[in-house]
């Protein structure tokens, strides 16, 4: 059952005359009057309000990249257009909106006024927040709707991007480019193998074997960055500690901007399902709780952008008019801001394997997603690693797959995982431990993937070669700090020191607010710095702490 069938009166409220009345205060232009069939918005408008239907009623489709059309609602009197994309000005919308057989009347109310709807009056933002993200979830449990990624699955290209989206959330739809329908759209479109796969936006546009920055601008997922706005706090990655820097820094009024290279929930987002946050008894996945932090900041004002990748932090020039500092982007543009909170966690670590980066996205994977279940489905998989995210890992794959190799360096799972976790994995009948193992090497190409890998039990010497097709690591992760090198002080293992007098700070007696670093405006919060535990509760805790030293530092300056 989907959430049409046990959750319709939460997906499409009807408001009550109060409801409307309260609305209508935060209306972004007056009423309009639309003709029968008029279309009120299309599929990939940018910056359109939701429309509250005051006569008549609003007819809503949706439609994929090839221009099929399916309807999806009738919104009658009292109810409203839209669904979470209309936080945001640039997100193309996924629907289109037309006025019904008797027309319609409506009242826009745009995304800055919607979130201060959701502010300023939270009883009646509740109903409209709910129903907003709701009909988003219903937009992805729809099938053959969406953006159209038209190629060979399973291939690293297509598995990058439908990964990209299924992270932010967009609607897609994979067509097989073997299957006659895809051979038709091929011949049609005159491509070439080399030219797969295509991404067909929901406006017919069509990109080429496109990066995920060329997909998210396409379709309005990473906004266009102003180069001349200073912003109170620039936040360097979307994980857990830099949502919740971007929740609580907006809601107390700071300008916050988040730049994120891949997307928001970080290492965190990744893990299928999180079961020791403090509130969620039952579990929670990464994706989920990041998704709601992310809408959750948007709610307040944040600016959010992604895959953005910061390059450097410039700092060899004297700060500019009012105090501002300089990041630098991969893409060749720069954000200012006059402090910067350094959230960008670890990369994950790559044990030393000749040819791994062929593999990577080829039967080599560093997450387990939804994605890459259902690719190694049935099948026999391995999984090197030991602690809290492996074991996440192994609970979250073992159903899916017929066997699950676990190899670690370790003697057991008891000295790097939790309890809980050893527990589930020890009850879990298909899946078998090798202790002492590692892999020295894998077998195959990029355009066939993994074929085989060979292990080594280094306290035998004994080395096997294993016919395989997927691979997961969760080795540890690395800090991801090299944006900032030359800038701040670094620890010996490369993570930001924080919070006391450093060598090398250029104001050697000044005092230091515990979570920034040697260079003032400057912060470290989570994986990335120097002392931090590694748990999502802890990376939050930070990212809300700082909010008050940003606050302490603006009012110095």
């Amino acid at each position: 059952m989907g959430v049409i069938d046990t959750r319709r009166d939460q997906l499409y409220p009807v408001l009550d005359m109060a409801q409307m009345e309260s609305a209508k205060r935060f209306a972004s232009s007056p009423a309009r009057a639309f003709a029968r069939g008029e279309v009120l918005f299309d599929v990939g408008a940018r910056n359109i309000p939701i429309w509250l239907v005051l006569e008549g009623s609003l007819e809503v489709v949706r439609r994929d990249g090839l221009g099929h059309e399916s309807p999806v609602v009738v919104e009658r009197v009292g109810q409203f257009s839209g669904e979470i994309g209309q936080l945001s000005e640039g997100l193309g919308a996924v629907v289109e909106a037309k006025a019904g057989p008797e027309g319609c009347t409506a009242q826009p109310i745009d995304p800055p006024h919607l979130r201060a709807l959701m502010v300023g009056a939270a009883e009646l933002g509740e109903i409209i927040m709910r129903a907003l993200i709701l009909r988003r979830v219903r937009l992805l449990e729809a099938r053959g709707f969406g953006v159209v990624l038209l190629g060979r699955p399973g291939t690293p290209d297509v598995v990058r991007l439908q990964g990209f989206l299924a992270r932010t959330g967009y609607p897609t739809t994979v067509l097989a480019s073997t299957d006659e329908e895809g051979r038709a759209l091929v011949d049609r479109f005159g491509l070439q193998p080399d030219e797969l796969p295509v991404m067909i936006c929901l406006d017919g546009t069509m990109l080429k074997r496109p990066t995920d920055a060329e997909a998210g601008l396409s379709l309005g997922i990473t906004p266009k960055l102003d180069p001349n706005r200073v912003y109170d706090a620039a936040v360097v990655g979307g994980g857990p500690a830099g949502l919740a820097t971007a929740v609580y820094a907006a809601s107390e009024g700071l300008s916050v901007l988040v730049l994120d290279q891949r997307s928001f929930g970080g290492q965190a987002g990744a893990s299928a399902r999180i079961e020791n946050y403090l509130g969620f008894p039952t579990g929670i996945s990464g994706q989920a709780l990041a998704g709601r932090a992310f809408t959750q900041a948007q709610k307040f004002g944040a600016e959010l952008a992604t895959p953005v990748e910061v390059s450097r932090l410039v700092c060899n020039r004297a700060d500019e008019p009012g105090g501002a500092m300089q990041l630098e982007l991969t893409n060749g543009s720069i954000v200012r801001a006059r402090t910067i909170v350094a959230a960008s966690g670890a990369r994950y670590r790559r044990p030393n394997i000749a040819d791994l980066a062929t593999f990577e996205g080829a039967g080599v994977s560093y997450w387990a997603s939804p994605v890459e279940a259902k690719l190694c489905e049935g099948e026999d998989v391995a999984l090197v690693g030991g602690g809290n995210s492996a074991g996440q890992a192994v609970a979250f794959l073992a159903p899916k797959v017929r066997r699950l190799h676990v190899g670690i360096r370790g003697g057991g799972l008891a000295a790097s995982m939790s309890r809980y976790l050893v527990e589930r994995i020890a009850a879990l009948p298909n899946v078998e431990i090798h202790t002492h193992t590692e892999v020295t090497a894998l077998w195959g190409d990029r355009t066939q993937g993994l074929k085989a890998a060979t292990f080594r039990n280094y306290a035998t010497g004994a080395e096997r070669t294993k016919p395989l097709r997927h691979l997961f690591i969760f080795i540890g992760a690395d800090p991801n700090a090299a944006w900032l090198q030359g800038c701040v002080e670094l620890d010996k293992n490369g993570f930001v020191v924080t919070g006391f007098p450093v060598p090398g700070a250029r104001e050697p007696d000044r005092r230091v607010l515990p979570l920034e670093t040697s260079r003032r405006g400057v912060f470290a919060i989570g994986d990335v710095r120097a002392g931090s535990t590694k748990r999502v509760a802890a990376a939050v805790g930070e990212g809300a702490a700082v909010v008050a030293q940003l606050h302490a530092f603006l009012a110095d300056r």
